[in-house]
């Protein structure tokens, strides 16, 4: 059976075939696969990551694994993989791509996840692996911008105005705030307002000009057509809705899809304070944050 492995228009035409030749009577001459983290993060409820060599057009699984606490790469059973290496009994000789996906808990198949986080193409026997590889998320997030306001449009009586982010600008009128490009499938971004120093969510999203897929804690009118939410009900455990947000964050991050966590993922392009002081209806920065994604290294020995 074929897979294909790689989501995009460039990249639509490259069929693979996951397994390993299995009966090869090829004795492997590079077999082992070394993987260095750079701040990739631990994946929550069994959720784990998976490496995938390409080679001569096939896609070959090259191992589980997960991060701990420390930062190391562990095994599935949260043992330390010694020296990142993952001995894969495949030939290895003549790879041209390395990937690393986020996989379900229970992943039994041999077919890649379409959650790419990190890829890249293998020189000698080395690649460099990141975020902004056409096999992965295919950008590096440098230009993402953004603005926020503070307001509560959906309670509709002009009250509660610091209860509620909007990821939009006032410009004559509501605007597109976000500058973000298009995520490959497997992932959706999400809002998140940091309030008393808990992350709530604002709704996942995928278009930038469109309400998100959320408004649980909205008031009954109709918010914006934009991605953002009102603080009005349904508070989580530890706060109270109505709320004051000022002092908090603005928050938007790249989730994988299905997610491993109710918690913000690592990827988180913009962020942006929420001064104490802030005026609603009135438009916020967010910062560019990619500078700090993570990133990894791998070579076959």
């Amino acid at each position: 059976m074929k897979y294909l492995l790689f989501p995009g228009a460039a990249l639509a035409a490259l069929t693979l075939l996951s397994g390993c030749g299995g009966g090869s009577s090829v004795t492997p001459t590079r077999a082992v696969l070394k993987i260095t983290n750079n701040g990739l993060p631990t994946l929550a409820n069994g959720y784990h990551y998976e490496n995938w060599v390409l080679v001569g057009g096939k896609a070959l699984p090259a191992g589980k694994f997960n991060i701990n606490a420390s930062g190391q790469i562990v095994n599935l059973d949260g043992t330390v993989v010694s020296n990142g290496e993952f001995a894969t009994g495949k030939e290895l000789t003549g790879a041209t791509s390395i990937v690393v996906t986020i996989e379900p808990t229970g992943d039994t198949d041999t077919s890649p996840a379409k959650t790419h986080i990190v890829a890249g193409d293998v020189s000698g026997n080395a690649a460099s692996l990141t975020i902004g590889h056409p096999m992965a998320l295919g950008n590096s997030f440098a230009t993402a911008a953004g603005s926020f306001i503070v307001a509560t449009p959906t309670d509709g009586d002009g009250t509660n105005e610091n209860s509620g982010v909007w990821f939009l600008k006032i410009d004559s009128g509501p605007k597109q705030g976000l500058t973000l490009p298009t995520l490959p499938e497997g992932w959706k971004y999400e809002g998140w307002t940091v309030i008393g120093g808990k992350p709530v969510s604002t709704g996942r999203f995928r278009s930038l000009n469109t309400a998100d897929e959320s408004a649980l804690f909205s008031g009954t009118s109709a918010g914006p057509a934009f991605p953002g939410e009102d603080f009005l009900r349904n508070a989580p455990a530890g706060l109270t809705f109505p709320t004051d947000v000022r002092g908090g964050k603005a928050v938007i991050s790249i989730e994988p899809d299905s997610d491993d966590s109710p918690l913000p993922f690592e990827l988180k392009p913009l962020v942006g304070d929420i001064p104490a002081a802030a005026i609603d209806h009135t438009n916020l920065p967010l910062g560019n944050n990619a500078s700090v994604f993570p990133s990894a290294s791998a070579q076959l020995l």
